[in-house]
């Protein structure tokens, strides 16, 4: 007889914030050798190798099964994931990490204007005051980048300054990456229920790869690295933020809201903030500290609702 293992949403949940929250370091470390679309296409493409002989050999008699609806779904998903990675990424070239994984991290705000039209799941009122209170810590963390505390004054730069130049474009594909992590979530949520976890992510990070790998092709973009130790970046991406990460995400879709689980990513900035402290030597400042304070309520605010509902996860081992 299998055993089972009862595993707690939120402890799993806190598992992935801190595997995705690695992947901008990571990323960081990688665009010093190949090209932002390139390391996405790397990314997906390694993560979708490392699955396919475990599902292949496990589950094909699953995947063949799988309705045609369903697989159009599950392309989709990918285009979303693609698109995903391929503007937020390359929003690194432009803009501060902070600036960068916050604005990425608005996907809640999306999932929760449209999961109660395209999934018909309503938002608690306690979710939506968890993903009040998250945002604004996002947006605290967010104008950090805008604003100083100057000779006992607090200034910002002036608005054209925000709204133009590479900044500016670097924030605006980020927003763009959020817009589709909101998507690819959605979709998620409502598939995972009928296909297995293994089978779920190969498909869509499979997918994935296949349009950012169009993309470099058709862009003519540069796929060699300037030095070997770039791949060995890209592959920790793949195999820590991505197999870990975003695999952990997928899991709990099957039973949580999505838009819960969008929430429970906007923890990802205050993991990426520390880890840019400790290896890019970006010190944080009191406002992105106390923005992520909220960030960490907001998450908890949301959490209380989801535990009075949902189960605690069951893991059956193989």
């Amino acid at each position: 007889m299998k055993s089972t293992i009862k595993i707690s949403p939120i402890l799993g949940l806190c598992f992935g914030i801190l595997a995705v929250s690695t992947a901008s370091i990571f990323i960081r470390f990688a665009q010093e050798g190949l090209p932002s679309l390139v390391i996405a296409a790397g990314r997906l493409s390694i993560a979708t190798l490392v699955l396919m002989p475990f599902v292949l050999a496990r589950s094909w008699h699953e995947i063949k099964a799988i309705p045609k609806r369903t697989f159009g779904l599950l392309a989709l998903a990918g285009v979303f994931l693609g698109l995903h990675f391929a503007t937020w990424i390359t929003s690194l070239e432009y803009t501060s990490v902070a600036s960068s994984v916050v604005l990425v991290a608005t996907s809640p705000l999306w999932v929760a204007l449209l999961s109660p039209i395209f999934l018909k799941e309503k938002i608690t009122t306690t979710v939506f005051i968890g993903l009040s209170i998250s945002l604004v810590g996002s947006i605290i963390v967010g104008v950090n980048s805008a604003c100083h505390f100057s000779s006992g004054q607090f200034a910002c730069i002036s608005f054209s300054s925000m709204f133009g130049g590479k900044t500016f474009l670097g924030n605006l594909l980020a927003l763009a990456g959020a817009f589709c992590s909101g998507g690819y979530l959605m979709i998620g949520r409502r598939v995972r229920n009928t296909l297995s976890l293994p089978v779920y992510t190969f498909l869509v990070y499979g997918m994935a790869a296949v349009v950012l790998v169009i993309m470099v092709i058709v862009s003519g973009t540069r796929v060699s690295a300037s030095t070997p130790v770039t791949w060995i970046w890209i592959i920790l991406l793949a195999l820590i933020p991505q197999l870990l990460g975003h695999s952990t995400f997928n899991y709990f879709l099957k039973s949580l809201s999505a838009a819960f689980v969008s929430i429970a990513l906007l923890g990802e900035p205050i993991g990426t903030i520390i880890l840019a402290y400790l290896f890019l030597h970006e010190s944080p400042s009191w406002l992105e500290i106390g923005g992520g304070i909220l960030i960490l309520v907001g998450i908890y605010v949301a959490a209380i609702s989801n535990n009075q509902k949902q189960p605690k996860q069951e893991i059956q081992p193989v």
